[in-house]
């Protein structure tokens, strides 16, 4: 297990220099410091601070960018990757993402590739990661691909940071709407309802309906309802488990209107961003697809992609199977037709990905606006609905008293 140690050690000049060091044991402080021509004086383990924790904390996408752009810089000044991985797994924050690079250190001092050792990890480190990760360490061009790497990320986390942005207000306005609906039916509604109940007249309409859920609420039926939409979503989550009920659900996603027109855009974004920087580092077409594939986050886009990877694999073109899919919309196929043509794919879907960027914005700012004033609309409907049909046996009460 790894461990933290601090040392103390004189340089060739004879100068004295203290630092931390995480490693499985001292043996191999030693060595490390050895490597950076210091001579060790003191190595003792590091005394660990008294932290409560529920868990392991999770590692963040942009953990991993921060990493990856600090990796990238370390290589592209000239420092070997053993050392950077051992400095940068002495000062990552998050625990998880420290001792998984400290163990992708030790792998890569084992013999293994950068690649081999970070795909161990899958769950910090995806496919897409290690494959580009490993075409740069094919090309000596591993700096630049780390590059790359940090700046996709970015910008999908960025994309998913608006969307999340954009729903949490009508989120707000969903649970104030159906927090005074309940208020309203559970506190206010039978207090009224006695008083109507003592005067024995006969209620409207409305406002039996509005008695009728309020006694339902009240009883046994506000804990079935509570149990049922539950219950539906466990079902729902777990359908989507499966093959069939990924298929159907992802499919009526898409059908949505307005979202779905987002989650196709964030789809064609996601797919030639991914699949040009793939090319753009070296790995192969076929490669490529399986990884945008496996990436793809809608089975439908997925089975689209992986029906296009057999048609190139048979010696078709890019365009003409993504064009017969019908899930990729007709600029984007013309525009991957123009790119293999003049054999620049890889600039073309780096263009259409920049272009599907700014449409995810124009599409989330389009369902904001379209999600606010309907659920203003709900609220003042629902809300005015409960309250007008339970002041009209009080006005019929009036009127009889004149």
């Amino acid at each position: 297990m790894a461990t933290i140690f601090t040392w103390e050690g004189k340089t060739r000049q004879g100068a004295v220099q203290k630092g931390e060091l995480t490693a499985n044991n001292k043996e191999e402080v030693f060595s490390l410091l050895r490597k950076q021509n210091i001579q060790p004086i003191n190595v003792a383990a590091k005394a660990k601070d008294i932290k409560i924790s529920f868990g392991a904390p999770k590692v963040k996408a942009t953990d991993v960018v921060i990493l990856t752009r600090q990796l990238a810089t370390m290589i592209d000044a000239g420092l070997p990757l053993v050392q950077c991985l051992d400095i940068l797994g002495s000062q990552t924050e998050n625990v998880t993402l420290a001792k998984t690079v400290v163990q992708v250190r030790t792998d890569v001092e084992s013999g293994s590739t950068f690649a081999e050792a970070l795909k161990k990890h899958p769950k910090v480190f995806d496919n897409l990661y290690v494959n580009m990760v490993a075409a740069g360490e094919a090309g000596g061009i591993l700096d630049t691909i780390l590059q790359r790497l940090a700046t996709y990320m970015e910008k999908f986390a960025k994309i998913k940071k608006q969307i999340k942005s954009a729903m949490v207000y009508p989120a707000v306005i969903l649970f104030v709407a159906v927090a005074v609906v309940a208020l309203l039916l559970v506190v206010v509604v039978p207090m009224l309802a006695a008083m109507f109940a003592e005067s024995g007249q006969a209620l409207p309409l409305p406002t039996r309906i509005v008695i009728v859920f309020s006694d339902f609420l009240k009883g046994w039926g506000g804990l079935a309802s509570l149990l049922a939409i539950v219950g539906f979503i466990v079902g729902l989550k777990q359908w989507r488990k499966t093959l069939k009920g990924l298929q159907v659900t992802d499919a009526i996603a898409l059908k949505i209107p307005v979202a779905g027109d987002l989650i196709r855009k964030v789809s064609v974004a996601k797919f030639t961003r991914t699949l040009g920087t793939l090319m753009t580092s070296g790995v192969p077409i076929l490669e490529g697809l399986l990884i945008v594939a496996r990436t793809a986050g809608n089975k439908v886009v997925e089975e689209a992609i992986l029906t296009t990877r057999q048609s190139v694999s048979e010696g078709k073109t890019l365009a003409e199977p993504l064009t017969k899919s019908k899930v990729f919309p007709p600029m984007v196929t013309q525009m991957i037709s123009v790119g293999e043509a003049t054999g620049a794919l890889d600039n073309m879907l780096t263009k259409i990905a920049d272009f599907y960027d700014d449409e995810v914005d124009s599409a989330v700012a389009t369902l904001t606006s379209l999600l606010e004033p309907m659920l203003m609309i709900f609220l003042g409907t629902t809300v005015g609905f409960v309250i007008v049909a339970m002041y009209m046996p009080i006005f019929q009460m009036g009127s009889a008293i004149k």
